[in-house]
This record gives C-alpha cells, sequence and structure tokens, in this order.
C-alpha cells in the first residue's frame, strides 16, 4: 500500500519486452507502455475507454460516472439523422393492412364481381360489328397521305404553302372524323370509343412531329444550296445535323414512318438510336407484366371501384355533402391505386415490352415524378413522351416566335387540356368541361404550390392533388352521365 499511497500520486511503468522492429522507441514499445494513474494524479490525460453500455473507464477498472454529453434528440433537424428507413416500412405495413381490410371488406358486403366475360362487352356491343377496330385500320390512310404529301415536298412537286395546307387538313381530319363517328354510330361502346380515340390522338401527335422535322431538313438543304452556291461548292443535298445512317430525303419511305408510327415515342427522328439485341428474357418479364397488370387493374375496377361509384349517386342526388365528402375519400384509395399500377403498367411494361422488340434505344419513359416538390415538375417528369413532345413541337417554337415562358407554358396546358376532355368527352358523348377545367386548374395549382410549399410539403400538395382530384373528376363525369342516360327518360315520362 506504501507503493501506491504517496502525496504526489505515484506511478508504475510496465515496459513488455517483444522486441521492436523499429528500435526501443518505435511504436511497438509505446503500444506496450501502460500508465495505471489515480484519481488524484498529475499524469497526462488519456481518452477514458467505453464500456458496452456506454460509460467510461478510467485507470484499472475505475468508471467515469458521467453518462450525458452535449447532443439533439434524433427527430431534431439539428441531429443530423435522416435514418427513417423502420418508419417508412411501418407506414407500407400500415397501408397494406388498412387496404386489406377495406377489401375485405368489400368482398365481405358485395361478395366477387369480377367478371372477365363482362369486360367483353364493354368493347363489343355486336360481335360481328367493330366500329373501333375499323377506326383504327382506317388510320392508316392519314398516315399514307401524309408520307405522300412529304414525298412530293421533297422533290420540289410542292409548294410549300400547298403542303402545309394539305397537311393542316389532313390532321383536323385525323381529330375530326373519328370524333363524328364515335359521337354518331351507337354500336361502338364509350371504352370502344376512348381506345379508338386514343389511337388518331397519338397519330396526330406522330404526323405533326413527322412534318415538322422534315420541314427542319428541308430548310436546312435549302441554306446548305444557298451557302454553297455563294462559295462556288456543290451541296450534298442532306441535312448536316442528321449524320446517321440515313439523311433526308432518303428516310421517306414506308419502312422508315411505320418504325416511327410504332416506336415507343411521339417526336420524329431521321435515325433513332437502336440497342443491339432484343433481351429475351427481359421481354417475356414485360410481357408477364402487362398480361398480369391488366387483369389486376379489371378486376380492382370491377369489385373496388364500381360498387363505390354506384353507391354515391345517392348523394350527389340529394346534395347531400358529408356524404359526398364520404365517398370521395372512399374513392381516392382504389382510384389512386389502380393509377399507380396503371402508370407502371403503360410506361414500364409496355412501352419497354414494344421498344425491346423494335430495338428502340431510348427508354426513358418517365423520371422520379414521385420525388415531385412542384406541380411543374411532376407534369415534366411523369410523361416524357408527351413533355418532349410539348417541349420541342409547341414550348420552344412559341418561345421562337417571342412569347413569353408564361404564355408559352399556359398554352402547353391548354393543348393537353383539350385532349384530356376530347378523349372523355366524346366516348361518353356529352360535354361537361371537367377534365378541361382540371387541367387549366393546374396553373394556379402550380402557383400556389410554388409559392407556399418546399421541399417534403411540395411533395405532400402534390400528392394530395393527385390522390384528391382524379376521384372528384371521375364523380362527376359519372354522375353527369347516370343523370343524362338513366334519370332523364324517366322525368319525361
Amino acid at each position: 500500500m506504501g507503493d501506491r499511497g504517496g502525496a504526489g500520486g505515484s506511478r508504475r511503468r510496465r515496459t513488455g519486452s517483444r522486441p521492436s522492429s523499429q528500435g526501443g522507441g518505435g511504436p511497438a514499445a509505446a503500444e506496450e507502455e501502460v500508465r495505471d494513474v489515480d484519481a488524484g494524479g498529475d499524469a497526462p490525460a488519456r481518452a477514458p475507454e467505453k464500456d458496452k453500455d456506454g460509460e467510461a473507464e478510467v485507470g484499472s477498472g475505475h468508471r467515469d460516472l458521467r453518462c450525458h454529453r452535449l447532443q439533439d434528440s434524433l427527430f431534431s433537424s439539428d441531429s443530423g439523422f435522416s435514418n427513417y428507413r423502420g418508419i417508412l416500412n411501418w407506414c407500407v405495413v400500415m397501408l397494406i393492412l388498412s387496404n386489406a381490410r377495406l377489401f375485405l371488406e368489400n368482398l365481405i358486403k358485395y361478395g366477387i364481381l369480377v367478371d372477365p366475360i363482362q369486360v367483353v362487352s364493354l368493347f363489343l356491343k355486336d360481335p360481328y360489328s367493330w366500329p373501333a377496330l375499323c377506326l383504327v385500320i382506317v388510320a392508316n390512310v392519314f398516315a399514307v397521305a401524309a408520307f405522300q404529301v412529304e414525298k412530293r415536298l421533297a422533290v420540289g412537286a410542292l409548294t410549300e404553302q400547298a403542303g402545309l395546307l394539305l397537311h393542316v387538313v389532313n390532321l383536323a381530319t385525323i381529330l375530326c372524323f373519328p370524333a363524328a363517328v364515335a359521337f354518331l354510330l351507337d354500336s361502338i361502346t364509350p371504352v370502344g370509343s376512348v381506345l379508338a380515340l386514343a389511337v388518331y390522338t397519338i397519330l396526330f401527335l406522330k404526323l405533326f412531329s413527322y412534318r415538322d422535322v422534315n420541314l427542319w431538313c428541308r430548310e436546312h438543304r435549302a441554306r446548305a444550296k444557298a451557302k454553297n452556291a455563294s462559295i462556288g461548292k456543290k451541296a450534298d443535298g442532306a441535312a448536316a445535323q442528321y449524320t446517321g445512317a440515313v439523311s433526308y430525303p432518303d428516310n421517306l419511305t414506308y419502312r422508315d414512318l411505320y418504325y416511327f408510327l410504332f416506336a415507343p415515342t411521339l417526336c420524329y427522328e431521321l435515325n433513332f438510336p437502336r440497342s443491339p439485341r432484343i433481351r429475351k428474357r427481359f421481354l417475356l418479364r414485360r410481357l408477364f407484366e402487362m398480361l398480369f397488370f391488366t387483369q389486376l387493374q379489371v378486376g380492382l375496377i370491377q369489385q373496388w371501384m364500381v360498387p363505390t361509384i354506384q353507391n354515391s349517386m345517392k348523394p350527389f342526388k340529394d346534395m347531400d355533402y358529408s356524404r359526398i365528402i364520404e365517398r370521395l375519400l372512399k374513392l381516392a384509395v382504389p382510384n389512386h391505386l389502380i393509377w399507380l399500377i396503371f402508370f407502371y403498367w403503360l410506361f414500364h411494361s409496355c412501352l419497354n415490352a414494344v421498344a425491346e422488340l423494335m430495338q428502340f434505344g431510348d427508354r426513358e419513359f418517365y423520371r422520379d415524378w414521385w420525388n415531385s416538390e412542384s406541380v411543374t415538375y411532376f407534369w415534366q417528369n411523369w410523361n416524357i413522351p408527351v413533355h418532349k413532345w410539348c417541349l420541342r413541337h409547341f414550348y420552344k417554337p412559341m418561345l421562337r416566335r417571342g412569347y413569353s415562358k408564361w404564355l408559352a407554358s399556359t398554352g402547353v396546358f391548354l393543348a393537353s387540356a383539350f385532349f384530356h376532355e376530347y378523349l372523355v368527352s366524346i366516348p361518353l358523348r356529352m360535354f361537361r368541361l371537367w377534365a378541361f377545367t382540371g387541367m387549366m386548374a393546374q396553373i394556379p395549382l402550380a402557383w400556389i404550390v410554388s409559392r407556399f410549399f418546399r421541399g417534403n410539403y411540395g411533395n405532400a400538395a402534390v400528392w394530395l392533388s393527385l390522390i384528391l382530384g382524379q376521384p372528384v373528376a371521375v364523380l362527376m363525369y359519372v354522375h353527369d352521365y347516370y343523370v343524362l342516360h338513366h334519370e332523364a327518360p324517366g322525368a319525361g315520362a
């Protein structure tokens, strides 16, 4: 005891006998040095070691009784903590359980409503009459007409003014002809009409791009000829900016036209990026997804959405606002789930399957719209083929003509609103402008979200508009369709 009880605190140094490869003063010798220091000693400070409970140990078994340090709670923004994966998993589990309860309640209340045979009747009233399919076949006439106009413009058989007039007539007919058939022909069903009009809308956008790009090539060729003539050189007759395997006018072939018409894009190019081969496993996965998600969507619509919509008619008729809001919230869940499935089915499964078959290289059909912190970001990223077309053939041309960005953006939303209403009102044979109003409402909504919401709050506002906005439009159209086709005859009687 006398060896350790000195007033000044004695020291004991033990040096290991393991030799050092760098001499006595090397790192190995330093590691073997052990110091035992009493509480009152004046030895140099050494960082305390911690046991498994986080308490510091000093000396030979002595504990530092301090267990607190300067730190923030994990939910505080100053803590720097960001790993909330467990909470996200909890949200997913709760979402699955709550939707499973709703689905089970639906089965108990209504039984099994899924009927694949009933789906066929949505496309055909008369098994021997296929008006929607006939409309799709007739669409080839308009594609060939646009091709023939471009062929004659390329060789100078038509003036640019005459070619423009023919293209305008052809494009206007593409929109008006199927609309007239769908509106006047009783044998066509609303679902068949929607599909036919969707095909004609895509054809309109593709041929618009086809005309624009070939016009740009002719203009570039004319400028190249004028420049070469002024310096005494012979022009090569090709558009210089298109330096791929095909140059204008060699692209004007039926093979090139129909490749573009079936390719998963709305913007025409003389030379599309091509993938080196067809990946059979990738293609089979996408085809399986197409089949599976098609059946899943049909089943969810029949089992979940249709009963909810039918039960919503009476509150709308009675103008019971509390029940209307309850029906809206109840419809929002299945509607949003089906919309998410539809997005994956169309933009990932279908478009990738078509691109793989055609070895189309550009597979950017969507971006991370789910991270949208503004309404504008969502519309720019959830449907890339349409966004690229609007940017290339509508937005930028308006800017080049001197219009402001705000007017150009408004023009894009106006065109989008027109096509949304075109695809809904004509098949239903009624004009209520709910889809048009919903699209135009995106302009003030985009301003409000960008002005008052940031970050996660902006993302939540975008999600809320998607979850609640669509069922509002669905209920409006279903209510008006129900009143027009079911209550009007009874009222007149």
